[in-house]
């Protein structure tokens, strides 16, 4: 075999593995560029939450659940907030920017006051936070792209109302599994959803 064919032979299985590299003709390049680039979720409406984050309308079958049971802590000195989440993970420190369907964070408010971030369904809050009387605790869940889920308008969010007297926190009034709208409201219907 000459010196020529077997360049010619050589650059052929060049090419071959060129083309297979890249996908040429495969279909497979489209899926990679759709993997990096995932469709849009939802529709960023014009409203806003206090904060000024819009809100992002998913429909009602795709939208995530929340409900928030508030207890007295074990000491007496806080309270212990526990989130039941449906259809929704809670993404860990360092997550992309990006709305993804069924993830992100969960932001508590007590009485329309940001108190903190959730990335894991418990949390303690401290006394100091709920002095004497009664309070709602609201959990809202956003993307992690910041935007807050909302279905037909209204954030997903629930609300417990809790009354704290003097230092120590006294009867708790909570929602478990239900998804309450716009600022809570309501109670729960035997499907877990608010009316």
């Amino acid at each position: 075999m000459s010196w020529t064919r077997r360049s010619r032979a050589a650059l052929a299985v060049c090419a071959l593995l060129v083309a297979a590299a890249v996908g040429c003709g495969t279909g497979d390049a489209g899926e990679r560029k759709n993997a990096q680039a995932p469709p849009a979720v939802g529709r960023l409406l014009d409203d806003t939450d206090e904060a000024g984050r819009p809100y992002r309308e998913v429909r009602e079958e795709d939208a995530p659940e929340i409900g928030i049971e508030v207890q007295p802590d074990a000491s007496g000195a806080g309270w212990d907030v526990r989130l039941r989440l449906g259809d929704f993970g809670l993404s860990p420190v360092g997550t992309a920017p990006r709305a993804v369907p069924g993830r992100g964070v969960a932001r508590l408010f007590v009485d329309g006051r940001p108190v903190a971030e959730m990335r894991d369904p418990e949390h303690r809050l401290a006394a100091g936070l709920v002095p004497r009387g009664t309070h709602q605790v609201t959990a809202r869940l956003y993307a992690d792209d910041g935007t807050v889920w909302a279905v037909d308008g209204e954030p997903v969010e629930c609300t417990a109302d809790i009354t704290a007297s003097g230092s120590e926190p006294a009867a708790t009034t909570s929602a478990p599994g239900a998804q309450m709208r716009g600022g809570g409201g309501g109670s729960p219907d035997p499907g877990g959803k608010a009316s």
